[in-house]
């Protein structure tokens, strides 16, 4: 499972830094040059976000005892890719104002102005997409810990059934033992009244055999 899991690591690597190098050379390129250039980009986003979520399938099927380390590289790895959305959207932004002005001849001030427009509202939406990335992966971890704390859980309640069938194996061993014991307890009394009994009876029957052997006399 953690092979596959390397091997979409090392596809991902690749591809992000493949876009990384692409993204850097939009500002640079004009006409039909950089709109190949953008919808390249376009594709290796799409290819990165695929490899995300196959690398996180592959994360929850690991088991959870060793699932923390693949975890934080996974947040690691939705960092940098939202990191690669966000200069893609700022150099897609500058193409944009650069064919608008070469389409409609605006001036630079107001190209400037609608530049800064778009990078605000850029940012508010890259700060939301954070918040809920944030709140995605906290309920995620949420439900490692919960699984974990269930099965913990389960084991527990295995151990203790285990326990209950041994106390229960112990009384009846106890029982049993107790019975024995009572028996052979029973058995000495009754051996050493029968002892005292034929003591008795060969004292008595001594005594009388000295009595008549006297009186003959």
């Amino acid at each position: 499972m953690s092979s596959d899991f390397e091997s979409y690591e090392q596809d991902f690597s690749v591809l992000t830094a493949e876009i990384t190098g692409r993204i850097g050379k939009v500002p640079k390129l004009v006409g039909d040059d950089k709109k190949q250039m953008v919808a390249n980009v376009e594709k290796q986003l799409e290819e990165a976000r695929e490899l995300l979520e196959q690398m996180e399938l592959e994360v929850r099927e690991i088991p959870p005892q060793s699932r923390g380390m693949y975890s934080s590289r996974m947040r690691s790895y939705k960092q940098e890719m939202g990191k690669l959305e966000a200069d893609f959207k700022r150099s897609r932004i500058a193409y944009s104002d650069e064919v608008r002005n070469e389409l409609l001849g605006d001036d630079g001030n107001s190209s400037e102005n609608q530049r800064a427009h778009l990078l605000d509202n850029t940012e508010r939406l890259e700060r939301s997409s954070r918040r809920l990335e944030a709140g995605y992966q906290i309920a995620v971890e949420t439900e490692q810990i919960g699984q974990e704390m269930l099965e913990n859980l389960s084991h527990d309640r295995e151990k203790i059934q285990r326990a209950r069938e041994r106390l229960r194996e112990t009384d009846a061993n106890l029982g049993k033992s107790s019975r024995i014991l009572t028996g052979m307890l029973r058995r000495i009394i009754q051996n050493r009244v029968l002892i005292v009994v034929l003591a008795v009876i060969i004292i008595f029957t001594t005594m009388m055999a000295i009595y008549f052997s006297v009186r003959g006399r």
